[in-house]
C-alpha cells in the first residue's frame, strides 16, 4: 500500500470545513441572574475535515479499499488531515460548511479521547460524542 497515495485519497474526501475549539477560561456569572454565561473558547483548528457516523466510516473504508478505522466503537468520528493539531478530550467540534453537510451544520460534538495515534498515519481520527444543546421535549 502506498501511504502517501492513501493519505491523498482520504484528504480529497474531506470536503467539509470543521472547527475545533478548546475551553479558554471560566464562564463569567451574570450579576443579575446569577447564571453562568458562555464559556470562553479558542479555535485550535479550522479547515478540511469530516464528521462521520459509523455508516460513514464503513463507506470510506469501502472507497479506500481497506478498513482504516479497524473495529472502532465510536458512533461518530472527526477525521482531519495529519497536519491538523491533535484534538483533546472535551474539545468542541462543529461542522461549519461543506458538501452534504446540511444535517451536520450547527451540530456540536465533544472529543472523547485524545486523537488516535499509530505508527503509520493517513489521517487524524478522534472519537466524538454528540453534544445535545436543545431538547424540544422531555423523554
Amino acid at each position: 500500500m502506498d501511504i502517501g497515495q492513501a493519505r491523498n485519497d482520504l484528504e480529497a474526501l474531506l470536503t467539509d470545513t470543521v472547527k475545533v475549539s478548546r475551553t479558554a477560561g471560566q464562564p463569567v456569572l451574570d450579576p443579575e441572574t446569577g447564571e453562568p454565561g458562555e464559556t470562553p473558547t479558542v479555535v485550535v483548528y479550522e479547515g478540511p475535515g469530516a464528521v462521520l457516523s459509523s455508516h460513514g466510516q464503513l463507506l470510506v473504508a469501502q472507497v479506500l479499499g481497506f478498513d482504516w478505522l479497524a473495529q472502532g466503537a465510536a458512533w461518530y468520528r472527526l477525521v482531519t488531515p495529519v497536519a491538523a493539531p491533535v484534538a483533546m478530550p472535551g474539545d468542541l467540534v462543529e461542522v461549519i460548511t461543506g458538501t452534504g453537510a446540511d444535517g451536520r451544520t450547527g451540530r456540536t460534538w465533544l472529543a472523547e479521547d485524545a486523537t488516535e495515534a499509530s505508527t503509520v498515519e493517513i489521517c487524524r481520527a478522534t472519537r466524538l460524542t454528540e453534544r445535545i444543546t436543545f431538547a424540544p421535549s422531555a423523554i
